[in-house]
């Protein structure tokens, strides 16, 4: 109950007062839609790039003082760069301010300057978002993180580390080393930010079914309710509560239709809203008032969801065979809800028929709904992370090949270009470094798995060395 406290506490604006109608149980009163109106529809999806700081670069610098003719190294280091910080906010419900803004930079870190003193550390950025919303990687479509559920501050990208000054290098051997260590670059990413609604129970089925209509007798929330396919285009979100039951979170996941789960029509903005939800609950017309068959819309709407996603096609799922109150003559309605029954009973799917009008049967589903997440885990749905950037920015630090022709290795890459840039060789003190830099990089071991033995030649952006272990 804890995790459905959190979830009515961070809508303050959005619920309003508790009150029991004439079905006999209480609902919540919805007074503006969880997420944005018509006009932002989309609000729920965006498409940014950030960037974290680059690290400040180390100081060459030596004393020159009065009476002190030969001073030693004082160049100070480098300031770190500022990272990518995501955090939630409880008072946002929308990412309509990652429509306006696409770029996102944190501070650079200032170089080190003369007399140790070090540059000042680049200032970070932090970007603040709803809870429920999934950050991944653009080109990939993978979670990189999901803020949601314990998950309130994320360090999505951290910025680069400042370089060290060249008062780091002195030795006995050289007291008056020259060069210093370059900042960290920055690291930027193109990222996909998703809004997924925390609810605990889905509201699906073809348009015109009346799902608006219950959602407006259950938690008395007014969504737009008229007869033309995707008249709701947002998703609605509403707080049902029980007597001597647990209540939950219901959303409206806006009409379906076939070829939703392909794009067609607004298919994919819509279908992510339900990735969270534990219970589907599939309303259909029973009646058949546009003259559709109430099992064929189910399978139609079924395959949807598989084809999407087949996890929550799996999900528990109840029908609501809706519109009882349109029905000519009762045998023609003991007719329908027999052959529901029979086609989905066997398949463990349990059928309610209601009138979302007259609130015929409302109160039983809801009860059962009720019942079937008492017994299932009340934590959020997490999305597990896909994306590591880390991992990323290792694997394409260097690429270690064998040259047959030259019958030499050649170890290239941004890092290492870089490293020999201001690595000087000629020391004993830069040459140890460069040493400790391929074995921490990983880059000896490469090469010893392609098969390196003593005296063969390794070449590095013109430089040649003799390999020995």
């Amino acid at each position: 109950m804890k995790e459905k406290e959190e979830i009515k506490n961070k809508l303050p604006y959005i619920l309003s007062r508790n009150s029991t109608n004439e079905s006999g149980f209480k609902h919540t009163t919805c007074l503006k839609p969880f997420l944005p109106e018509v006009n932002d529809m989309f609000a729920d999806r965006a498409k940014i790039y950030v960037k974290s700081g680059k690290g400040g670069d180390g100081h060459v610098s030596f004393r020159r003082e009065k009476y002190v003719p030969a001073g030693g190294p004082d160049g100070g280091d480098g300031g770190n760069g500022g990272s990518v910080i995501f955090e939630v906010d409880e008072g946002l419900n929308t990412l309509t301010d990652f429509r306006h803004i696409r770029k996102y930079c944190a501070g650079n870190g200032e170089n080190g300057n003369k007399k140790n003193c070090r540059g000042k550390n680049g200032e970070d950025i932090v970007l603040k978002v709803p809870q429920g919303t999934v950050i991944k990687e653009a080109e990939s479509g993978k979670v990189i993180t999901d803020m949601s559920g314990d998950n309130r501050r994320t360090v999505l990208l951290k910025g680069g580390r400042g370089g060290n000054g060249n008062q780091h290098y002195a030795t006995s051997t050289m007291q008056a080393p020259k060069y210093a260590q370059p900042g960290q670059e920055a690291k930027e990413m193109e990222l996909l930010l998703e809004l997924k609604v925390i609810a605990d129970v889905g509201l699906v089925g073809f348009p015109n079914v009346g799902k608006s209509t219950f959602l407006a007798r259950v938690t008395n929330a007014r969504p737009k309710i008229a007869n033309y396919h995707f008249t709701t285009l947002n998703p609605n979100l509403g707080v049902v509560d029980l007597e001597d039951a647990g209540g939950f979170v219901i959303a409206d996941i806006p009409g379906l239709i076939e070829g939703a789960s392909e794009g067609i029509g607004l298919g994919h903005e819509f279908l992510c809203h339900i990735e969270r939800t534990k219970i589907i609950i599939h309303i259909v017309d029973a009646a058949s008032v546009e003259g559709r068959d109430p099992v064929a819309d189910i399978y139609a709407i079924q395959k949807e969801l598989e084809a999407y996603n087949p996890g929550i096609a799996a999900r528990p799922q109840v029908i609501a065979a809706n519109k009882m109150d349109m029905f000519p003559d009762s045998e023609k309605e003991s007719e329908t809800i027999r052959r529901i029954r029979d086609e989905f009973g066997p398949k463990g799917i349990s059928v309610y028929p209601i009138s979302a009008v007259s609130g015929q049967g409302v109160r039983e589903l809801l009860y059962a709904v009720s019942n079937l997440l008492a017994g299932m885990d009340e934590k959020t749905i997490i999305f597990a992370q896909e994306y590591f950037p880390e991992f990323k920015e290792r694997e394409e630090a260097f690429t270690v090949t064998y040259d047959a022709e030259e019958n030499e290795y050649i170890v290239e890459g941004p890092r290492i270009e870089k490293m020999l840039g201001y690595t000087n060789l000629e020391s004993e003190k830069g040459f140890t470094f460069f040493q400790k830099f391929l074995k921490e990089n990983g880059i000896l071991e490469k090469l010893e798995e392609l098969g390196i033995q003593e005296g063969d030649t390794v070449r590095m952006y013109g430089l040649s060395f003799d390999y020995y272990k």
